[in-house]
């Protein structure tokens, strides 16, 4: 059997994490549920494994040295540097198109928290079997609460290892996030797919033709630079960005997913590392991570800090953050805003 190519994206600027998370050492490249970093546990989610070959990184210029540094000894890793951002698809095709036409990929993002690489790894020899009879795969995430931030896929007709995809929804508002939970019909989209490398550009040709043939002509006109490849930027900069659920998963007529219970969780805000984190809670739900922090009557409160001491008395449901020469105080229901501040915007 052939091995699974992972490709691991390295986009998102992860505002939502500020301060924490800032623009010259976003999300991807933070200890935050362990040691290592997200980026590094994507990596090692996939090493030492011969049913996957080396990653393929995709990433912006900005970050090359701390992901070749943080690759480590990963032997035939290779980095890929967009010139711009412009989202998700042209990020994987630009992938598809440096690899042959039947390899299978594995699209990982480098910023996601995966507690059980087993079941990971399952999932993935599953997706990348229907991968090889084109479907056009994603990672199926098993809802544990009716979650309003994500979008959800539809289980439509059994196919082996998984089923088609019925449907795809975007966010829900709370009541219908609640029936599809109830229903038990629907999955997470986690933002994971397995695709045949020639197919997936086959069906960006037939949904964004201007993207895929920009796409081949910026790989066709790039450079190599020993582990390195720079795309050529006039090609690449003219594309139209899209993410790869808009522009080919809710078009194709071969969109399938496969379950994976596997402990996710995508780090999305501050709220999101608190429930990550819940096995390092105190009785009264409280979690700690950094230098000192002193909660006294609290229940439910975050608190992480690089050193400045934390001292909070009889609050409830806050997440607390400091770093560096910022403060951020905000409820677990407003973590999805941070990313709005002019703080986290005007870095």
């Amino acid at each position: 059997m052939t091995a699974i190519h992972p490709v691991i994206l390295c986009g998102g600027s992860g505002t939502r994490l500020w301060p924490l998370s800032r623009k010259a050492l976003p999300k991807p490249f933070l200890p935050l549920v362990s040691d290592e970093t997200l980026f590094e546990q994507a990596v090692r989610r996939v090493a030492g494994d011969d049913r996957f070959a080396p990653p393929m990184v995709v990433a912006g210029a900005a970050h090359g040295d701390l992901i070749m540094a943080q690759l480590g000894d990963a032997s035939g890793a290779r980095l890929v540097v967009e010139p711009s951002a412009r989202n998700t698809a042209p990020a994987i095709a630009l992938a598809s198109a440096l690899l042959p036409e039947d390899a299978v990929m594995l699209v990982c993002p480098s910023d996601h928290h995966i507690a059980d690489s087993a079941a990971f790894r399952a999932a993935a020899l599953a997706a990348a079997e229907l991968a090889r009879q084109d479907y056009l795969v994603s990672f199926g995430i098993a809802p544990d609460r009716p979650e309003t931030g994500y979008g959800y896929l539809e289980r439509g007709e059994p196919l082996p290892g998984g089923n088609a995809i019925a449907r795809f929804v975007e966010k829900p508002d709370l009541a219908h996030a609640q029936e599809y939970l109830a229903s038990g019909r629907f999955s997470w989209n986690g933002g994971i797919f397995a695709f045949r490398a020639g197919h997936l550009l086959d069906e960006l040709g037939a949904y964004r033709p201007d993207m895929a043939r920009l796409v081949k002509q910026a790989v066709a006109e790039g450079r190599e630079d020993g582990a390195r490849f720079h795309p050529a930027p006039a090609a690449f900069n003219a594309i139209e960005g899209d993410s790869i659920d808009y522009a080919v998963m809710e078009n194709t007529a071969r969109a399938a997913m496969v379950p994976a219970s596997m402990g996710w969780s995508d780090i999305g805000n501050w709220a999101a590392l608190a429930d990550a984190l819940a096995d390092t809670a105190d009785a009264q739900g409280n979690v700690a991570r950094g230098g000192p922090v002193d909660l006294d009557q609290c229940r439910g409160v975050f608190a992480l800090t690089d050193g400045p001491r934390i001292s909070a008395v009889g609050l409830e449901d806050l997440c607390i953050i400091v770093s560096g020469d910022e403060v951020l105080v905000t409820t677990r229901d407003g973590a999805q805003r941070v990313g709005k501040l002019p703080g986290a915007v005007n870095q």
